[in-house]
């Protein structure tokens, strides 16, 4: 009974996604775009477990610390296990608030629940990523995409998948650089600026999300593209694991944070759902 409970809490969040965009989706789309069942669905977890090898910013201070507070049988006979943990807001699999880069946009407990749900749109440049590091995704990437698979829909999670998650936990290669401190000579792949944009204000996605550090690039000195999805209340997930394991459309994402009041991002668990039989195909083949 949970699981069908579940599921229809999952069927009716996606009859809520599609009754909140503007334009009636036709019957195929809609089709097209209602979550896979729950019950046979094939769930893929796109999350890092926070320990002492998580990656954090290079500015950041300090990462992930466990203290251990209890662990053993007690005097009344029966085991008991509590720990204390701290972590800074940005690091590991993470989501960024739109506070993060605007002043006056959501805070991590103010994002409605209806933009941390909904259809993934997985894009795939491992292969640009691969030639080169600082590799920034294009406009042009975006349009061959909607050619083979249809225009982006309004209110979808944006995946973008570099396969820069071979590299975790290695800060030097994941990050380009680990020097404690200096973040000036970082090189991993992400968004670009015009992409954004397109994203953004044209395709009005709900969530940018990538395999990398940061939906910015890292050579970025200006985090255009934090400040075009903040301005908008869209939201950032950093570190995405699995992305590999995920088709170009077909699934969806639940990404839910730590609901910190306040808070400029913090730790997600971010699951995917697909239809039962599903398989990505290998990069560059779509």
């Amino acid at each position: 009974m949970r699981g069908v409970r579940s599921l229809q809490v999952l069927v009716a969040t996606g009859l809520v996604w599609l009754g909140c965009q503007s334009q009636q989706p036709s019957r195929e789309e809609a089709k097209r775009l209602a979550p896979p069942a729950l019950d046979t669905a094939r769930l893929v977890d796109l999350t890092y477990a926070y320990d002492e090898d998580t990656v954090y910013w290079p500015t950041e201070s300090s990462g992930f610390e466990l203290e251990r507070q209890a662990y053993g049988q007690t005097e009344g006979g029966y085991f008991y296990s509590a720990n204390a943990f701290s972590t800074p807001e940005h690091g590991g699999t993470h989501l960024d608030a739109p506070i993060h880069f605007s002043a006056g946009r959501w805070t991590a407990d103010q994002i409605p629940l209806d933009r941390l749900i909904g259809p993934a749109v997985v894009l795939d440049a491992s292969l640009e990523a691969a030639a080169d590091p600082d590799y920034e995704l294009t406009v042009a990437d975006v349009e061959a995409w909607e050619v083979r698979h249809g225009t982006i829909p309004q209110g979808a999670i944006v995946l973008l998948y570099t396969d820069w998650g071979r590299f975790w936990p290695d800060r030097q290669t994941y990050l380009g650089d680990d020097t404690p401190g200096d973040a000036s000579n970082l090189h991993f792949p992400s968004f670009g600026r015009k992409v954004a944009h397109l994203l953004v204000d044209e395709r009005k996605v709900a969530i940018l999300g990538v395999d990398t550090a940061s939906i910015d690039p890292g050579s970025s000195t200006d985090f255009w593209v934090h400040r075009i999805a903040n301005q908008s209340n869209v939201p950032g997930l950093e570190n995405v694991a699995n992305l590999d394991q995920l088709p170009p459309t077909g699934s969806w994402v639940i990404a839910l944070p730590m609901k910190i009041a306040g808070g400029s991002g913090g730790p997600v668990r971010i699951i995917a759902l697909l239809p039962p039989g599903e398989d990505p195909l290998p990069p560059g083949e779509e």
